[in-house]
C-alpha cells in the first residue's frame, strides 16, 4: 500500500483472493487519502536519485518475491488496488534505514513494485527529513486497524476499522485483539480472525521500485497494468 495504497487499498471488506467477488464497507475517514492519479511527481533530485538508485538494486535482491518478503516477517493484509499493488507490512512503523521498508508491494504475479517508509507521527511532528529525500514526499496518515479472517478454501478476508468505534466498544485500539473486534460488531467469532494490527499515525513515503516513467515517486506507474479484479481507493 505502498502507503498511501495500505492505509487505503482495505477501506472494503475484501472476500478470498484477488479473483474472488468483493463486498465493500466505508473506511474510517483517519485512515482516508486521495486516490492515485496519473500526474507525474516532480523529479528526483540527485540525492534521491542516488537514493532510488541504491533501494532498487538492494530491494530487488532481498525481496525479489512474495515469498521473501514473507519469510522476513512482512504480511499481505490485502488484495490488488488500481495501481496494480498487493501490499505487505512487517508492522515496524519506524524505517531504521533504506534497508529496511515498512511495506513493500507486489503485483498479481508477484513483481516486486515498490515500497513504503514510514515514520511515527509521534515521534516526529514535522515531515521527516531522512536519506535526502525531499520532506514534501511524505504524507500523513492517521491511526486504523487492519484485520484478517479465514475465508472460503484457504483465503483470506481482508478488514479494517476505525479506532473510534472500536475504543466505543470497550476496547484499547492501541492493542487490537480478536476479542474486540468482535466486541466491537466488526466481526462474527474470534475463530474467524487470522490477525490484527494497529496501523498507527506516520508519515509515509511511496517509492516505486519498479522504474516508472512518471518517476519514482508518482502515485502510478504505466509500467503496471492493473487487472480487472483490482479494487478503487476512492
Amino acid at each position: 500500500m505502498k502507503q498511501f495504497l495500505t492505509a487505503v487499498m482495505l477501506v472494503s471488506l475484501v472476500s478470498g483472493s484477488a479473483a474472488a467477488a468483493r463486498a465493500q464497507m466505508a473506511m474510517p475517514s483517519a485512515a482516508a487519502s486521495p486516490a492515485a492519479t496519473d500526474t507525474p511527481a516532480p523529479p528526483p533530485n540527485a540525492s534521491e536519485a542516488k537514493f532510488v538508485a541504491e533501494i532498487q538494486a538492494d530491494l530487488n535482491k532481498r525481496f525479489p518475491n512474495p515469498a521473501a518478503a514473507e519469510k522476513a516477517g512482512y504480511l499481505r493484509y490485502g488484495d490488488e488496488d488500481e495501481t496494480g499493488a498487493i501490499s505487505y507490512a512487517n508492522r515496524k512503523w519506524t524505517s531504521a534505514d533504506p534497508k529496511h521498508p515498512s511495506q513493500l508491494w507486489y503485483d498479481v504475479n508477484g513483481r516486486l513494485l515498490g515500497a513504503d517508509y514510514s515514520v511515527l507521527i509521534a515521534d516526529s511532528p514535522k515531515q521527516p527529513d531522512l536519506w535526502g529525500v525531499s520532506p514534501d514526499r511524505w504524507v500523513k496518515f492517521g491511526a486504523h486497524i487492519h484485520y484478517g479472517l479465514a475465508g472460503p478454501n484457504g483465503t483470506t478476508v481482508y478488514g479494517a476499522t476505525g479506532m473510534k468505534k472500536y475504543a466505543a466498544a470497550g476496547g484499547d485500539p492501541q492493542h487490537p485483539t480478536a476479542a474486540g473486534l468482535v466486541k466491537a460488531g466488526v466481526v462474527k467469532s474470534t475463530d474467524t480472525v487470522k490477525f490484527t494490527f494497529l496501523f498507527p499515525a506516520i508519515w509515509d513515503l511511496i517509492v516505486w521500485v519498479l522504474p516508472n516513467p512518471a518517476g519514482a515517486f508518482a502515485d502510478k506507474n504505466a509500467n503496471v497494468k492493473p487487472t480487472a479484479n483490482a479494487k478503487s481507493m476512492d
